[in-house]
């Protein structure tokens, strides 16, 4: 995804599965003995979703062009490399360097997320040049395990621009021009909206919040240049989608805004969010890994924390807190070091804990629907 202040971690193919497994606790367990000494295990109806960044497949349309040796981001991955005592690079996935849109690898996948609490994917979408990219991983791979049906799954519109070396920079060098742009227009805008509902929302196991496809969108200011910078015009799009998927025979369309980013915001800055969330229509406002960049992972943790209850404090519609396991993007940038890297106290013990202020959150929340995106991986 395209960092801001800081990068967000994604679920890349369940490759720290050390996140779903503390996870577990945070959206299903709170454990006591009954009467007899038995345990008990007290289940809540949380939902924790995960995101998921498809790019370890062979993509037909630019995987050439991207990855050339046809095992999409791996071949980045498995080139990560030790850049201080005690880091752990390169990572190896607990099922081996699987393409993600295996359907018999993602059953794996989704066999262990679902046994440990995470029961959503939220998949980043991409549209770049008249058609989508690294779809493949969703269409081949999800939709047609075996048993995708255990797994509700979303749509993150990721429509970020993206530079030519940051997704391989041990091809494309030191060459930092603009290989593709987010921003589209009416034409393109129109082909997305068609294309999300006739393969994604009629899905049985689509999420949706009181019958409404939910559907998320990472930059909201790419979103709005592809309109010619206007709100107003930004907010028709949005209302289109809306009408076109009350024609599809469902009641609404829950449209949600990705917000990323690492720092409080100003006083003025704060007010011109949260209006942009009114006027634009957004129905809720996701997380998307907003601790910034610490080494010390108890500072990323706390900030994390702080921004979040800045948005809450201003905002009129539900906002859905986000769990990061920490971040290490090395393998994409050689150059990067120790201070690149959060790795100061970040353990599982950590984690979980940031986890339990989430469901805190949460729970102080009941009038919002029980949602919390978490962040198991790498980025997109």
């Amino acid at each position: 995804m395209k960092p801001k202040n800081a990068v967000k971690l994604k679920m890349l193919s369940l490759l720290l599965l050390i996140g779903i497994l503390i996870s577990s606790f945070f959206v299903s367990c709170v454990r006591k003995n009954n009467a007899s000494g038995q345990e008990v295990v007290k289940k809540s109806n949380y939902y924790v979703a995960a995101y998921v960044w498809p790019s370890c497949h062979h993509d037909e349309r630019f995987g050439d062009m991207l990855w050339p040796e046809k095992t999409g981001e791996w071949e980045v991955i498995k080139k990560g490399d030790t850049r201080f005592e005690g880091h752990y690079q390169p990572r190896l996935p607990l099922y081996g360097y699987g393409m993600d849109n295996d359907p018999k690898i993602v059953e794996k996948w989704i066999d262990m997320a679902v046994d440990h609490g995470v029961n959503i994917f939220v998949y980043d979408w991409y549209w770049f040049d008249g058609g989508p990219l690294l779809e493949s991983a969703l269409n081949d791979g999800f939709l047609k395990a075996n048993n995708h049906s255990n797994m509700q799954f979303y749509i993150m519109w990721a429509n970020h621009d993206v530079k030519r070396n940051y997704w391989n920079v041990h091809k494309f060098k030191d060459d930092t021009s603009l290989l593709w742009d987010g921003a589209v227009g009416w034409n393109d805008f129109r082909l997305i909206v068609e294309r999300v509902i006739r393969q994604y929302f009629k899905q049985p196991n689509y999420f949706k919040i009181d019958g409404k496809p939910v559907f998320s969108i990472f930059s909201i200011e790419n979103l709005v240049e592809g309109f010619g910078g206007s709100i107003e015009e930004s907010r028709k799009a949005l209302d289109y989608s809306r009408e076109e998927v009350k024609k599809a025979g469902f009641p609404d369309l829950h449209i949600q805004w990705n917000q990323g980013g690492g720092a409080i915001m100003s006083e003025e800055a704060a007010t011109r969010f949260a209006e942009k969330v009114t006027d634009m229509g957004f129905n809720s406002v996701a997380m998307y890994n907003m601790g910034g960049m610490n080494e010390n992972y108890l500072t990323y943790a706390a900030n994390s924390v702080k921004i979040r209850e800045q948005m809450d404090s201003i905002l009129d519609v539900p906002l859905f807190p986000c769990v990061s396991i920490g971040w290490d993007d090395t393998p994409r940038f050689p150059a990067k070091g120790i201070h690149d890297v959060v790795h100061y106290y970040n353990t599982p013990e950590s984690f979980a804990a940031l986890l339990y202020k989430a469901k805190t959150y949460a729970d102080s929340h009941p009038e919002q629907p029980p949602l919390s995106p978490s962040m198991l991986g790498t980025n997109g």
